[in-house]
């Protein structure tokens, strides 16, 4: 049973904290009692969480695509904020096309957030945490990493490559006490979400309802509980996995998707 403060006197790093999941993480944590790090290439969304919460959110600019920006970030919160106990990585972009149409930069820019970001932020977390034998470590994926998906090859690939390394990662550093894992969210109401709304030609709230119901002629099912998830969702399954009570649990990929990739 959660105690309302279970993450107090514990520090938290958050990628891709300006908006949709990464805020809802923030705030999940937070409202748990952690201390919050919260980074964003353009951190500008994020320093409304720090007006909310006041000293326990901290913001600071990062691109998790450059590893010696990672490295500096890291080592700068553990001297003036103290020892990091969590890392989330939940920065990501969305570049999609059809295979044969998409473009070698849109595949690298995919990799280098979605997957490289992933390895650079849980490189540096992880060198500290298993020194000191304790941690958790969530990456923030896809069910797409598991599900193949029309149009969105680059980004279920760097997905699916993300759950393997993170898997691979807790494998490597559970003799140190650090946990490793995924949640794999499924369409949930984020800018990204909304934006593939956009293009749907019979309008965006036909293309929320299509995302429901599925999509036979692109092969994909709908979602059973016949509802889009809301970022805090996602957030409510990462602050779970980072407390007490999943202490037993590590190399985990968690399904936050409403049952929509029938997953046993």
């Amino acid at each position: 049973m959660s105690t309302g403060h279970e993450l107090t006197g514990r520090l938290a790093l958050v990628t891709g904290a300006g908006r949709g999941i990464g805020a809802a993480v923030v705030t999940a944590l937070a409202a748990q009692g952690a201390r919050v790090l919260a980074t964003d290439l353009d951190p500008a969304g994020a320093e409304a969480l720090a007006a909310e919460h006041g000293d326990r959110v901290t913001v600071r600019p990062l691109d998790v695509t450059n590893p010696a920006a990672v490295e500096k970030l890291v080592a700068e919160a553990e001297d003036t904020l103290g020892p990091l106990d969590i890392a989330v990585n939940v920065a990501g972009i969305l570049r999609g096309a059809p295979v044969v149409d998409l473009d070698d930069a849109d595949w690298s820019a995919v990799f280098a957030v979605n997957t490289d970001g992933v390895m650079h932020v849980s490189r540096a977390a992880a060198r500290r945490m298993t020194a000191r034998g304790r941690g958790s470590i969530v990456t923030v994926a896809s069910n797409a990493a598991g599900v193949p998906r029309s149009g969105m090859a680059a980004y279920a690939a760097s997905k699916a490559a993300a759950v393997m390394f993170t898997k691979c990662l807790g494998l490597e550093v559970a003799a140190h006490g650090v946990r490793c894992n995924t949640v794999s969210p499924g369409s949930t109401l984020t800018d990204m979400q909304r934006a593939m709304w956009e293009g749907s030609p019979d309008g965006p709230e036909r293309g929320r309802q299509a995302v429901i119901e599925g999509d036979l002629a692109t092969y994909r099912t709908g979602i059973p509980l016949r509802r889009i998830a809301e970022p805090r969702d996602i957030a409510d399954a990462v602050a779970f996995l980072v407390s007490d009570r999943a202490r037993h649990i590590t190399l985990h990929d968690l399904y936050v998707d409403g049952g929509a990739t029938l997953r046993a």
